[in-house]
């Protein structure tokens, strides 16, 4: 399942959708230049345990990466994720 983003500049979403059913998501907010601040973390019950949070949060490291972004993970998963992968480091703020 692939990860969606889309976001009006202040505020983001990153989405998984099955068919036309949204069942995972990840909000962002940008916190000023070179900020983005990760706020809440979604899963639907149904889709639990299949690696789709990590899925939200690796295209939100990517998404960083390329536009040079730092991370401020508050969601508690997503923090989790930071602190159990060390890979991600690089943006985290």
């Amino acid at each position: 399942m692939e990860v969606k983003n889309k976001n009006d500049g202040k505020r983001g979403v990153f989405y998984i959708e099955d068919g036309h059913k949204e069942i995972g998501l990840m909000h962002y907010i940008f916190a000023g230049p070179g900020k983005m601040v990760i706020d809440h973390t979604e899963v639907n019950e149904g889709y639990k345990g299949k690696g789709l949070g990590m899925q939200l949060v690796t295209a939100g490291v990517n998404y960083a990466r390329e536009n040079h972004l730092k991370i401020l993970p508050l969601c508690p998963f997503a923090k989790m994720i930071f602190e159990k992968t060390p890979a991600f480091a690089d943006v985290l703020f």
